[in-house]
C-alpha cells in the first residue's frame, strides 16, 4: 500500500489544530489613545539618516500605522535646517550630501504631522566618542531556564580607551556569516530520461542579523575611563551555523547624554519585566520629544544624537578548534528512494515520475541529486530533502557581501 506523504500527515495536524483551538483574546482598552512613535538617530559617520513616524493602534498584535506626508527637518544651534526627504511608509530620510552631523554641535529634530500639530526634540549634543581598540572573544558559557540548560560557545567583547569627555555607552552590532547546507540542490529533475544540472550551485550563502538587545555602559565616579572587555554578545556554537565557517562581527560604539542612558536603561527594565500588557509598567521611559503646544501629550520613542565609531572582527573555524566547542548539527533529513521502496494498491506500479511527485509536487521536499548505477546513465536512487536544507537562499543570499574577504 502506498504510503501516506508528507502532505497528508500536515492535513492531519492542521485539520487537528482547527479543532483544538481557542480564540485568542484581545482585550478593548478603555480611553486608549493613539501616540507618536518617533524613530531617529544621527551620528557623525558619513551616511544619510533616517527617521520613522508611527502611531500606536490599539491591536496588540497589529503594524502601527505609518505616518506620511509630514515634514521632517533637522536644525542645529545656528538656526541651519535641513529638511528630510520623504520615502513613503513613514520613513524621512538626510541627504548624505548636504548634511552631515559634527560632533561639538547641538541638535534639534522637528515634526510637522498631516493633522498640523508641531513636535520637537529636547537639545542633543553630539558627543565626542573614543575609538573601539579591540574586539576579541573567549569561551564561554550561558546557564538558562533556573540553571537547567548550559549552552557553551564563545563571548565577544570589546576595549575602549574610554573617554573624561562622557560617561555613557551604548553597542549596536551586525553580524554577518558565511554558511553552506549539507544537501545542496545540484539537479532538476524533469523525467526519469532528463535529470540537469541546476544553472546556479547554491552551494554558501550569508546571512547578516542586526542587533536587538539593549546594551549600555556607564563609567562611575573614581572608575577608570577606559573599558576592558565590555560583553556584546554570546554565541552558542551548537545552536546556530554562525561559526562552521567564517564568522564576521561589525560593533558600533556610540557616546550617549545622561538623558539617552536613562531612556535606554528604563526601555531595558521594562522589557525586562516581561511585557505583560496586564502588568503595571515599573518604569516610565521618558521621550526626549514633545508637542510644542501640548507638553503634556505623551510620545513614544527618542532622537538619538551620537558620534559613532565601528571596528570588524572576522572570525574563522580554524581559530576556533582549540576551543572544543559543541558544534552545530543541521536538522536536515536526506531522503533516498527507489520505486520499489514502495507498495502500491491494485499492482499499479510506482514510477520514478511519480516518486518525484510524492515528495517535490506534494509536499515541501526538493529533488536534490540522482544516484546512477556505476558507470552508466541508468537511475538507481533519487536525492530528496527539505527546501531549507537544500537552499540556502532560503534563509540567506548567495550574493558575498561587498565588505567580505575570506580568511584561512
Amino acid at each position: 500500500m502506498l504510503k501516506a506523504g508528507p502532505r497528508s500527515i500536515i492535513t492531519l495536524i492542521a485539520v487537528f489544530a482547527l479543532c483544538m483551538c481557542i480564540d485568542p483574546y484581545s482585550p478593548k482598552l478603555e480611553g486608549y489613545e493613539s501616540l507618536l512613535v518617533v524613530e531617529g538617530m544621527i551620528t557623525d559617520a558619513n551616511t544619510s539618516y533616517s527617521v520613522k513616524l508611527s502611531r500606536t493602534i490599539q491591536e496588540q498584535t497589529a503594524i502601527p500605522d505609518p505616518v506620511s506626508d509630514a515634514t521632517v527637518f533637522i536644525s542645529d544651534g545656528e538656526n541651519n535646517l535641513n529638511y528630510l526627504n520623504n520615502k513613503g511608509n513613514g520613513i524621512y530620510k538626510t541627504d548624505s550630501t548636504r548634511f552631515r552631523a559634527i560632533v561639538g554641535k547641538t541638535y534639534f529634530l522637528n515634526i510637522l504631522t498631516p493633522d498640523g500639530k508641531e513636535y520637537k526634540s529636547d537639545p542633543c549634543l553630539m558627543q565626542p566618542v573614543p575609538d573601539i581598540d579591540n574586539i576579541s572573544y573567549t569561551r564561554d558559557q550561558k546557564i538558562l531556564n533556573n540553571g537547567t540548560e548550559n549552552q557553551e560557545g564563545i563571548l565577544i567583547s570589546v576595549d575602549s580607551e574610554g573617554s573624561g569627555d562622557n560617561n555613557f555607552y551604548r553597542w549596536e552590532y551586525e553580524e554577518t556569516w558565511k554558511f553552506k547546507l549539507p544537501n545542496t540542490k545540484r539537479y532538476n529533475y524533469i523525467d526519469d530520461t532528463t535529470i540537469l544540472p541546476v544553472n546556479v550551485i547554491k552551494e554558501y550563502c550569508w546571512r547578516t542579523r542586526k542587533s536587538n538587545e539593549v546594551m549600555i555602559h556607564q563609567v562611575y565616579a573614581g572608575q577608570p575611563s577606559r573599558i576592558e572587555k565590555e560583553p556584546i554578545f554570546f554565541l552558542a556554537s551548537e545552536k546556530s551555523d554562525r561559526l562552521l565557517i567564517q564568522y564576521s562581527i561589525l560593533i558600533k560604539q556610540y557616546s550617549i547624554s545622561r538623558q539617552e542612558y536613562d531612556f535606554w536603561d528604563n526601555t531595558k527594565k521594562v522589557n525586562d519585566s516581561g511585557g505583560d500588557i496586564f502588568a503595571k509598567q515599573p518604569f516610565p521611559v521618558k521621550s526626549n520629544i514633545f508637542n510644542v503646544s501640548n507638553p503634556e501629550e505623551k510620545v513614544l520613542g527618542y532622537f538619538q544624537v551620537s558620534g559613532m565609531k565601528q571596528k570588524r572582527k572576522n572570525i574563522v573555524y580554524k581559530e576556533l578548534e582549540g576551543l572544543n566547542l559543541p558544534s552545530y548539527q543541521y536538522p536536515c533529513e536526506r531522503i533516498v528512494r527507489e520505486p520499489k521502496d514502495y507498495e502500491t494498491p491494485w499492482g499499479e506500479k510506482m514510477t520514478w515520475n511519480r516518486l518525484y511527485y510524492i515528495f517535490c509536487t506534494s509536499s515541501a521536499y526538493s529533488f536534490v541529486e540522482p544516484i546512477y548505477v556505476p558507470g552508466t546513465f541508468t537511475l538507481q536512487k533519487l536525492v530528496f530533502s527539505t527546501q531549507e536544507c537544500a537552499d540556502c537562499e532560503l534563509t540567506g543570499s548567495i550574493k558575498k557581501p561587498d565588505f567580505w574577504k575570506e580568511f584561512e
